[in-house]
């Protein structure tokens, strides 16, 4: 029996020799791999050519290298603007815009250009200049004309009756110097103001003439306007005096009455037509105030030779008297005083002095 176990126990590590060469063979075919990783590694190194030792390199060999070096390098400098410059055209040449196809507006202009003598070439220049005229504010006009008919309207409408017998008398000479000459005479208020609104009609007038004409330019309205309201109350407030006067001194009140009222009479009448013509020179253009500038001398100068002709014809009925003798009252009374007065205005516009 022990004879019989000692022979499997040689048997067992007779079997456990033979075993382990085969484990041992199983563990190398585990790290294959990486052993084949590093094969490869040796095989790529074995054939990479191994750098080669640099020669040794004398001094004189290795001045005439970098002299060879320089050389190159300003040959590649000098070349370099050559190219940069075409570099610089070629960009131009692709960055430039297209040409804008001509419009009908400078097709227009060429031609006017080419046909115009005053924009072709070589011709003299001509320059308009202006003088400046300094800024006015004509704004108080508006109220100053609003004022002269919202004065004519409330006299009208106050003393309808008395505005309707004045043109009546007007209009039938034969019936004013019998009857509506005492009616009217018999209502001195409505009588004062229509002789005051004449006064300012006519001043505001002859202002509105003397600045359409730019008569008095530098002068100040505030000023101009009363002194030719003044102006004209003191010319026919001394020629009522006068002729007072005169009635009195030869004996013929009743003949200078009569001719006091036809005077007036056409004075009343002449205010109320200035009117429309004041609101026409003050906003109307130019062209149309210059038009209607004549019509108002033309309305004017013939209410003065009606005037006239009512006082001869009134005059010859009290007095027997030649027409020359007439015609040099009308001279020295009427004519002389108003071309005295034009002269001295003229003068003082056109050199400053009185």
């Amino acid at each position: 029996m022990k004879n019989h176990f000692r022979v499997r126990n040689w048997l067992l590590l007779l079997l456990t020799i033979c075993y382990l060469p085969l484990m041992a063979q199983q563990a190398d075919s585990a790290k294959v791999p990486a052993s084949t990783h590093t094969a490869a590694r040796q095989a790529a190194d074995t054939v990479r050519p191994k750098p080669k030792p640099r020669p040794r390199v004398d001094s004189a060999t290795r001045a005439a290298a970098i002299r060879r070096d320089t050389a190159h390098r300003a040959a590649v400098a000098a070349a370099a603007p050559a190219d940069t410059a075409k570099k610089a055209v070629d960009s131009t040449v692709v960055a430039a815009p297209k040409p804008k196809p001509i419009s009908y507006y400078d097709l227009y202009m060429q031609k006017i250009a080419g046909t115009n003598m005053f924009l072709k070439a070589g011709k003299p220049v001509y320059r308009d200049v202006n003088i400046v005229r300094p800024y006015k504010n004509m704004d108080w006009l508006i109220y100053v004309v609003a004022g002269v008919v919202l004065v004519i309207s409330i006299i009208r409408l106050s003393y309808m009756k008395y505005f309707t017998d004045l043109f009546r008398a007007f209009l039938n000479p034969t019936l004013s110097q019998r009857q509506l000459k005492d009616q009217l005479s018999q209502s001195p208020f409505p009588n004062f103001l229509f002789n005051a609104f004449f006064i300012i009609s006519l001043g505001m007038y002859l202002y509105l003439v003397l600045y359409r004409k730019q008569v008095f330019p530098q002068a100040e309205p505030w000023m101009l306007i009363p002194g030719l309201i003044a102006l004209v109350g003191i010319v026919y407030g001394t020629k009522y005096v006068v002729l007072r006067f005169c009635g009195w001194l030869f004996g013929n009140a009743e003949l200078a009455d009569a001719y006091i009222f036809i005077l007036y009479l056409i004075n009343k009448i002449l205010g109320v037509l200035l009117v429309p013509f004041v609101v026409i020179l003050a906003f109307c253009s130019a062209e149309i105030a210059q038009t209607f500038l004549y019509i108002s001398i033309f309305f004017i100068i013939l209410l003065v030779i009606y005037r006239y002709i009512r006082s001869y014809s009134l005059v010859k009925q009290y007095l027997s008297f030649s027409k020359l003798h007439f015609f040099l009252y009308l001279c020295a009374f009427e004519v002389a005083p108003v071309l005295i007065l034009t002269k001295v205005l003229l003068n003082i516009w056109l050199t400053g002095n009185p």
